[in-house]
């Protein structure tokens, strides 16, 4: 007989016989009469045993995680005995054969019990923790997000195709993970960032239309939606500009969420990079929580603050930001928010909080008393408010009220329900890095600059944009892409900018360069974070919840041990040598 799925059996089986194989769920002895729950990854399906079956002394064996299988038939469950918490509520199997397959030891992850143990546990068992209904939904719905891709993208015209694990290290912005090669000792492969130049040269090479499902490495700190090695879709186009490239984009994301049940009303919200920077002092908004940064520069005479004026005179702003309810924070709470903020070069939250008495907090006293109306109407203030008013440098005024923001919506429960999606654009192509003390891209050196802003790179390279794109959801960016150089006298300009030397540049770069010499066509394109996507769609709070062997923070395995020692013959056949303070 063949087996079936113990989650696919509804009422209308009722009098079939069948055949399932699974795990032992749960066991219960009610008065010699054995009922126990079936699992597969399909669901599960209670069994049932009397005393007077020939299977009555095998099921009095069994325990948790057993594996068996069962043959018998479907019926009915009495009434008042039906589960509506499962698909397979309606109906149990009775006078059945039993098979034990294998035996299990009392396991330190049990699928059934109400609470997960700790992480640690978790991830050192992790063959157990995946037979748990949660990761078995979560890795289910990443199967079907995966395949919604290949789908969309297949039908869109596009091909599949494969670029190298080991290749050359070049700068992408995070540090490579290197491999040693037995075959040119002294020489290391580089695992790959992305395959950005490769999807280039297949641009090049003229297939006009590439994804890929891969992985990528990057030896970075983690956190919770970062892994040292990640999947990405990667997605590249010929003769397209921005607005195809996002067009594509917003109908692949449609198809990809719907797998989660969510219905993406198309097209998307869209902000310049600037425009995100104003309004809500970050680059990836979370759109759910409805404040906004407001500019007060009309409002600079309603305070008698010399800082506020020198910061104007400097070419600072002054901001501010309202926070319903703000009024209740203690003077504790706010000095917390100001450690937030320290970062930024703020020592504390100036604000000003409406009260029946009146405006206190630490700004009141410098708001003019014929102003203060007029102030409290601009912010828009009902009693019981707060507002964080700061002057300074844009940047990072923007930012700290960006982290208040987020700080305000938890501590007052502001963010709406649903999700929502946003595009942010016209990011600057260059950044100053205070580490390296020059001009560093900000995506990436191959990302094409705004075309009216190429006569500005050697001039004023900070204030050039980029024809980059960033997709946003919930705060999360899920997606990031560009319009691509694809003119070599530019892209050796820009390669110039960076501070990178003709041999450098050479060395490194000098592949692609010669692959723009033979008719290199306009090509742009993204690439989604699918890790950090199916996260978001599973509602989960980590990504190692939807990968199936994650790394710990530490970037350590716990499964198996990675990363170890090798062998002292594997390390001399690689021309390496371990120095004794590294393993301390």
């Amino acid at each position: 007989m063949k087996r079936e799925f113990a989650g696919s059996l509804r009422a209308t089986d009722v009098g079939r016989r069948v055949r399932l194989s699974g795990w032992v769920h749960r066991v219960r002895d009610h008065g010699g009469v054995m009922f126990f729950d079936l699992r597969d990854r399909s669901g599960l399906c209670q069994i049932v045993v009397s005393p007077q079956d020939a299977a009555a002394g095998t099921a009095a064996r069994l325990r948790p995680e057993w594996v068996i299988a069962v043959e018998g038939t479907i019926r009915m469950r009495q009434e008042g005995a039906r589960n509506a918490k499962i698909a397979t509520g309606d109906v149990e199997l009775c006078d059945v054969a039993l098979e034990i397959l294998s035996e299990s030891d009392v396991p330190p992850v049990l699928p059934s019990a109400a609470e997960a143990p700790d992480e640690a546990v978790r991830l050192r068992y992790r063959f157990l923790d995946l037979r748990r209904e949660e990761m078995q939904q979560n890795l289910a719905l990443r199967h079907r997000v995966l395949q919604a891709s290949r789908r969309h993208l297949d039908a869109a015209g596009f091909y599949e195709l494969e670029t190298p694990m080991l290749t050359r290290s070049t700068p992408e912005g995070s540090r490579d993970f290197l491999v040693p090669s037995r075959m040119q000792p002294g020489s290391f492969y580089a695992l790959p960032q992305s395959p950005q130049l490769f999807k280039q040269l297949f641009m090049v090479a003229g297939f006009e239309r590439y994804f890929q499902v891969v992985r990528c490495f990057r030896d970075e700190d983690l956190r919770a939606d970062r892994q040292p090695e990640f999947t990405q879709i990667y997605i590249e186009m010929s003769f397209v500009g921005e607005e195809e490239v996002l067009g594509l984009a917003e109908g692949l994301t449609k198809a990809l969420v719907a797998e989660a049940g969510w219905d993406l009303q198309l097209p998307l919200q869209r902000l310049t990079y600037q425009e995100a920077m104003a309004r809500y002092g970050t680059d990836k908004p979370d759109l759910r929580v409805p404040l906004e940064i407001q500019d007060l520069a009309n409002q600079a005479g309603a305070f008698d603050a010399p800082f506020i004026q020198t910061a104007l005179a400097q070419g600072g702003v002054l901001r501010a930001l309202r926070a319903p309810g703000g009024a209740q924070l203690s003077r504790k709470q706010w000095d917390e928010l100001g450690r937030e903020i320290e970062r930024f070069g703020m020592k504390s939250v100036p604000y000003i909080a409406l009260t029946q008495e009146g405006l206190r907090g630490s700004l009141a006293k410098a708001v003019r008393p014929e102003a203060q109306d007029a102030l409290v109407q601009t912010l828009g203030l009902q009693t019981g408010d707060a507002a964080v008013i700061i002057a300074g440098e844009e940047e990072r005024v923007s930012l700290a009220l960006g982290v208040l923001r987020l700080s305000f919506a938890d501590q007052f429960s502001l963010r709406q329900s649903g999700h929502r999606f946003l595009w942010v654009t016209d990011f600057p192509l260059m950044e100053w890095s205070e580490e390296e003390g020059r001009a560093v891209s900000r995506h990436h050196p191959f990302t094409h600059p705004h075309p009216a802003d190429v006569d500005r790179l050697e001039a004023e390279p900070l204030a050039v944009r980029a024809q980059a794109y960033d997709l946003v959801l919930d705060g999360v960016e899920v997606a990031g892409g560009s319009i691509r150089i694809h003119e070599r006298p530019l892209q050796e300009r820009i390669f110039r900018l960076l501070g990178l030397s003709e041999q450098e540049t050479k060395d490194k770069f000098g592949f692609l360069l010669e692959a723009f010499r033979y008719g290199a066509p306009p090509h742009g394109g993204i690439a989604f974070g699918f890790d950090r996507l199916v996260m978001l769609l599973a509602g989960v709070p980590s990504i190692r919840d939807v990968i199936a062997f994650p790394k710990t923070a530490k970037g350590s395995d716990l499964l198996t041990g990675a990363p170890s020692d090798v062998a002292q013959a594997q390390l001399d056949e690689l021309r390496l040598r371990v120095q004794e303070e590294a393993k301390r």
